[in-house]
């Protein structure tokens, strides 16, 4: 009898290992649907050559599908400037109305305005699309360094210095206002401290390419928002 026990346990454990496996596995994939708020785990790999607002829209788009969170419309948070008879774009405007929580089901922001106010974006709360805390201030290689070319309030800048990349098609000169996705900087300071509008982007090969992204302390990254 204590053989046969030891058989039976051992069949009978299988099938309930599995479907705690199954059950175990069903969380994660409930909170990647309802995920409607990431910073890209990696950029373009361009520069913020990005090719434009449709590229990086539908980058993020590709990123969100990969995560399990693809029957949602995502944008990048980005915005372009006035230039050849075409009007700015504001990244605010792109994202939809909130709220936006991440792929762990915090909430970190309940609208456009709380966004762009006491929001609750941090390094612990601006995870990638696959759940993860992206390098900051302290940490090798630092990527903190989001591209969004926007104001604090989400607006594009004037016209007359480039502070998109040349509307993100370009990875050499030029360059982009960035924000930091841990709120750290090298000073104590709101722009330091700033998600989304910290510094201009800058290096030897003109402020746009990829290596010079990198000498700042970023990777090209993305926020992206779920507008729908």
């Amino acid at each position: 009898m204590p053989a046969l026990a030891k058989i039976i346990s051992g069949v009978c454990f299988i099938p309930v290992a599995a479907a705690f496996a199954v059950l175990a596995a069903q969380p994660a994939q409930a909170q990647s649907a309802d995920t409607s708020f990431f910073v890209t785990s990696t950029g373009i790999g361009n520069g913020a050559n990005l090719g434009g607002l449709a590229g990086a829209d539908n980058y993020c788009q590709t990123l969100a599908q990969a995560a399990g969170a693809g029957a949602k419309t995502w944008h990048a948070y980005l915005s372009t400037q006035a230039a050849d008879g075409v009007p700015a774009v504001n990244a605010r405007d792109r994202i939809g109305k909130g709220p936006w929580q991440n792929s762990k089901g915090v909430v970190i922001a309940k609208d456009v305005a709380e966004l762009h106010g006491a929001n609750n974006l941090t390094k612990q709360t601006a995870l990638s699309e696959k759940g993860a805390v992206i390098n900051g201030r302290g940490d090798t290689p630092n990527r903190h360094d989001v591209l969004t070319g926007s104001q604090p309030d989400g607006t594009a800048f004037p016209a007359a210095d480039d502070r998109t990349c040349k509307n993100w098609t370009s990875s050499a000169q030029g360059s982009a206002i960035v924000g930091h996705s841990d709120r750290i900087g090298l000073r104590d300071d709101e722009e330091s401290k700033s998600w989304n509008s910290s510094h201009p982007s800058r290096g030897p090969d003109g402020g746009c390419s990829q290596a010079d992204l990198r000498s700042t302390g970023g990777d090209g990254l993305l926020y992206c928002f779920a507008a729908n």
